[in-house]
C-alpha cells in the first residue's frame, strides 16, 4: 500500500471507532480534554491562539474557544479558502454572530462578520484538529493538507498542540516530509509532551 492508501485506512477506522463513543461521553471527555489544554503554559501566556470549530463526532473544540475568550485570548478561526486551497484566518469575537457553516459543512467564519488576520506572524497558540495522533506528536488530518500548508507558511513557530480521545492515539502514522508533528497531546488521560 502507498502511504495515502494506509493513511486512508487508517483515517477511516479511527474515525469509525470515534463515531461509536456515545455523544454524552464525547462531551464529558471534551470537557475534561479542554481544562487539561487550558491549563498549559503555552496556552495561558498566549495572547493570539488559533482554534477550530468541531464537526462530527470530533473533540468538541467549542469548549475551548469560548474558554479563551473567556480567558480575554484574541481568537483566530480558519475559512476555507476554495479557490487557492489554503486556510484564511479570521479575528471571531462571539460563535453566535460570527460563524456559520461552510465547506463541508464545517462552522467558520463569516467574512463579512469578522476581520481577516493577515499577520499569521501574531500567534501564539494553535489547537490542531485530527483523525488520529502519536505519543511522538505525529498527526493525521482529513486528508486536505490545509493546516500542513498554513503552518508552512507561518514566519514563526506557534505552540502547536491537539486534544484528542484516547482511542484517537495509535502506535505509528505513516508520514511525508510535509507532516508537521505537534508539541503537546492532551487525552483524557493526561498531557503528552512530544518529542
Amino acid at each position: 500500500m502507498t502511504i495515502p492508501e494506509l493513511k486512508q485506512t487508517l483515517r477511516q477506522r479511527i474515525i469509525a471507532t470515534r463515531e461509536k463513543l456515545p455523544a454524552p461521553e464525547r462531551l464529558r471527555l471534551s470537557r475534561t480534554i479542554v481544562e487539561s489544554i487550558c491549563e498549559l503554559t503555552t496556552y495561558r501566556q498566549a495572547h493570539t491562539v488559533l482554534g477550530y470549530l468541531n464537526f462530527g463526532s470530533e473533540l468538541a473544540s467549542e469548549f475551548w474557544v469560548q474558554r479563551a475568550f473567556a480567558d480575554g485570548k484574541r481568537v483566530l478561526l480558519p475559512r476555507v479558502n476554495r479557490a487557492s486551497k489554503h486556510l484564511d484566518l479570521y479575528h471571531v469575537r462571539d460563535l453566535h454572530r460570527d460563524v456559520a457553516p461552510g465547506f463541508m459543512g464545517i462552522r467558520e467564519p463569516v467574512a463579512e462578520r469578522c476581520v481577516k488576520e493577515d499577520a499569521p506572524g501574531t500567534v501564539d497558540f494553535i489547537l490542531l484538529p485530527g483523525v488520529a495522533f502519536t505519543r511522538e506528536g505525529a498527526r493525521l488530518g482529513y486528508g486536505g493538507g490545509y493546516y500542513d500548508r498554513l503552518l508552512a507558511h507561518m514566519p514563526h513557530q506557534p505552540a502547536l498542540v491537539a486534544g484528542a480521545y484516547a482511542l484517537q492515539v495509535v502506535q505509528q502514522i505513516p508520514q511525508e516530509k510535509t507532516d508537521r508533528k505537534v508539541e503537546w497531546l492532551v487525552t483524557e488521560d493526561g498531557t503528552i509532551r512530544c518529542n
